[in-house]
C-alpha cells in the first residue's frame, strides 16, 4: 500500500483476520463419494480508513469478525467443489467489490493435507488420512481487477540414497568438509509459482484446474529431483538440482511465469565409531546419523524475461 504523509511522518496501514479455519464437505448424494478440504485462511485488506487512526472514526473499517464470518458464508455458497485458489479469488473479489473503502484484498490459504484412503485396493467413499506436504495459495486482487495469483507447496520431503555428490568447492583454513561423489541427498522443498493471469477474466473456467495443476507441478518437481526410476540422475549440488527442478516447471507449464524454490540440505552423516583399540563401526555407505540442524540453506527463483516477479 502506498505510504501517506501524516503530520510530517510516513504512514502505512492494513488490517485483517488471521488463521480462520474452515472445513468444507461436499456430498454428491447420501450414498455417493464425499470430498473434504480443511483450509486455514488469512485475510488482509488495504483500505482507506485513515479516519479510524486520526479521528476515532471507524465508519470505513471492515470488522475482522466480519471477515471471519465471510469465510464461512462463502464456503457455504460453494455448492460445487472448488479449488483453494478459486476460493481465495472468490473471497478477494467479495472484499474489493462489496466494500467501497477496500482498495486491495490479500488472501492466503494453507490446506491441511487430508487424503482419501484405500481399503481392499479401492478408494474409500468417505475415509481420509492426514498426509504430509501442504498446498498453499495467495491471491492479491486490486479493486481495479488487477490480479496476482501464486500457488505453492510446503514440506515436500524428498530423499535419494545415491547419485549425489559435492566436489570442487572453495577450500580454506576453516574447511573440514571432505569432497565426495557419493552421498545421500535429502531436502524439504518449499516451492511457490506465480501464474501469468493478470485478471479474473483470464482464469481458466475448468473445474478443479488449479488443484490438478498443483499435483502436476509437485510431480514434475519430484521426478526431476529423482530422475528415471532405474538409473536416476546425478546431482552435483543442491544448487544444480534446484535449477533443473525450476526449469522443468517453467518448461512444462506455460501459464506459470516464475518459480521460487527453497531447498535446505538435510544432512545424513556417515557413522564411524572407533575406540582406542579397534574400530567398532566402519562406514561403508550404509549407516548414517540423520540430522535436521544445522543444515544448508539454498534458495533461488527462476522466471521468464517478461515476468513481473
Amino acid at each position: 500500500m502506498a505510504a501517506k504523509e501524516l503530520d510530517g511522518f510516513k504512514f502505512e496501514q492494513r488490517h485483517g483476520k488471521a488463521r480462520v479455519r474452515v472445513t468444507r464437505v461436499w456430498k454428491k448424494n447420501d450414498e455417493g463419494r464425499h470430498n473434504v478440504v480443511e483450509w486455514n485462511a488469512n485475510i488482509t485488506l488495504l483500505s482507506d480508513c485513515l479516519a479510524a487512526y486520526l479521528h476515532d472514526d471507524n465508519s470505513d473499517i471492515v470488522a475482522t469478525d466480519t471477515m471471519k464470518n465471510t469465510v464461512y458464508v462463502k464456503a457455504k455458497e460453494c455448492t460445487e467443489q472448488v479449488s483453494m485458489e478459486e476460493f481465495a479469488i472468490l473471497l478477494a473479489k467479495h472484499f474489493t467489490s462489496f466494500y467501497k473503502p477496500v482498495t486491495t484484498a490479500i488472501v492466503k490459504i494453507v490446506e491441511k493435507p487430508w487424503e482419501r484412503v484405500t481399503v481392499d485396493g479401492k478408494p474409500h467413499e468417505h475415509g481420509f488420512k492426514l498426509g504430509s506436504e501442504r498446498h498453499v495459495a495467495e491471491v492479491i486482487l486490486q479493486k481495479s481487477g488487477v490480479l496476482q495469483l501464486t500457488s505453492g507447496v510446503e514440506g515436500l520431503a524428498l530423499l535419494k540414497t545415491t547419485k549425489s555428490g559435492f566436489e570442487g568447492f572453495i577450500r580454506d583454513q576453516f574447511t573440514a568438509l571432505p569432497e565426495t561423489s557419493e552421498r545421500m541427498l535429502a531436502t524439504e522443498v518449499t516451492a511457490s509459482w506465480r501464474y501469468s493471469y493478470e485478471s479474473i477474466n483470464g482464469i481458466p473456467r475448468k473445474p478443479g484446474y488449479f488443484t490438478e495443476r498443483y499435483f502436476d507441478v509437485k510431480k514434475v518437481l519430484a521426478e526431476t529431483f529423482f530422475g528415471p526410476p532405474k538409473e536416476g540422475v546425478y546431482s552435483a549440488s543442491v544448487q544444480s538440482t534446484l535449477f533443473q527442478m525450476a526449469k522443468a516447471v517453467l518448461s512444462r507449464f506455460l501459464d506459470i511465469e516464475s518459480v521460487k524454490l527453497k531447498m535446505p540440505n538435510i544432512h545424513f552423516l556417515p557413522v564411524n565409531i572407533s575406540s582406542k583399540d579397534n574400530q567398532i563401526v566402519k562406514f561403508n555407505d550404509d549407516v548414517y546419523l540423520p540430522t535436521d540442524e544445522p543444515h544448508g540453506s539454498i534458495e533461488a527463483s527462476l522466471s521468464r524475461f517478461w515476468s513481473k516477479m
